[in-house]
């Protein structure tokens, strides 16, 4: 009931934006091949700053 009022740890953030990126990444890897590495790598970088707040 009184979870709409729970803010997000900054991982769970992370990991919506690195949903989203890969999200994006998959419909841009159908029509444009560089714009879909960048997506890719962006989502990458993010994935490697959940790792390293969870260690």
């Amino acid at each position: 009931m009184f979870g709409i009022f729970k803010k997000k740890t900054p991982i769970e953030k992370l990991q919506e934006r690195y949903k989203k990126l890969m999200s994006e990444w998959h419909q841009l890897s159908s029509t444009d091949r560089s714009a879909s590495d960048a997506k890719y790598a962006e989502a990458q970088s993010i994935l490697n700053e959940i790792e390293n707040l969870r260690d």
